[in-house]
């Protein structure tokens, strides 16, 4: 078993692509065969894995999650009562209980088995930048 802590910088909301970085862990990792997991560690973020080819399909899906969970101080958002951080966070939170906050990726011949456009995104739902640590364990 190997295990990492990979910061992820983010400079607001956004799809921020990690892929990399985790395929050259699994590669120094020296396994063949395993399951790739990947959890980050916060409630206002989260993980999915997306296309990476056309940069059009990351716009559409931040557009879409604006769309469906909209700041705080949208009048379509007034039963919100979680406002302590800001008009961002508590919709942050929604959307990450409606993405991922872990993900399994088997490894096969010591490589992720992901597809052909297959990439792994950092999902940040907050507007200001933030640190964010995404766990990268092999076993």
């Amino acid at each position: 078993m190997r295990q990492t802590i990979l910061p992820v910088p983010t400079s607001g909301p956004g799809l921020y692509e990690f892929t990399e970085e985790a395929a050259r862990f699994v590669q120094q990792a020296g396994v063949d065969f395993g399951l790739l997991t990947v959890f980050v560690r916060h409630t206002s973020c989260s993980l999915v894995i997306q296309e990476n080819a056309d940069p059009d399909v990351r716009r559409d899906l931040d557009a879409f999650f604006d769309r469906l969970v909209p700041p705080s101080d949208d009048p379509s958002m007034n039963w919100v009562i979680h406002r302590m951080e800001g008009p961002d966070d508590m919709p942050a939170h929604i959307k990450a209980a409606l993405t991922q906050t872990s993900i399994g990726i088997p490894v096969s011949e010591g490589r992720m088995t992901l597809g052909t456009w297959q990439g792994i995104y950092l999902f940040e739902h907050r507007s200001r930048p933030h640190r964010r640590e995404v766990v990268l364990h092999l076993g």
